[in-house]
């Protein structure tokens, strides 16, 4: 099973950044798929999530309005629009897969089972 990012680089404050997450080795149309964030020293903490239907979307707090996930279950992809980013949005953002069919959004890392190796998203000021 892999998950794979894409789409993350270097962009101002103010701007756009999409990240996709493709999934290989494993139909995930059943599981809750997220994104997480990390930055050093930091806990990894909750971006968004999409849920294993695509009907339910949820994201933190602290990004609603900015950030939304989104996912084609056809293709077993998962996406992160980031709009307005600000420079401590800068962080290594990494997708997830929850290996508990049918189950809801979570936002606690221990609850996902598969991760892709991280996409580094940096805005300037």
């Amino acid at each position: 099973v892999q998950l794979v990012e894409s789409g993350g680089g270097l962009v101002q404050a103010g701007g756009s950044l999409k990240l996709s997450c493709a999934a290989s080795g494993r139909d995930f149309g059943r599981n809750v798929m997220a994104w997480f964030r990390e930055v050093p020293e930091k806990e990894r903490e909750f971006v968004a999530g999409v849920s294993w239907n695509a009907a339910i979307t949820e994201s933190a707090d602290s990004m609603k309005g900015r950030f939304t996930a989104s996912r084609d279950l056809v293709l077993n992809t998962i996406y992160l629009q980031m709009d307005s980013l600000k420079p401590e949005d800068t962080a290594v953002y990494y997708c997830a897969a929850d290996g508990t069919l049918f189950g809801d959004i979570d936002h606690a890392q221990s609850k996902y089972m598969y991760w892709g190796q991280g996409s580094q998203v940096t805005v300037s000021s």
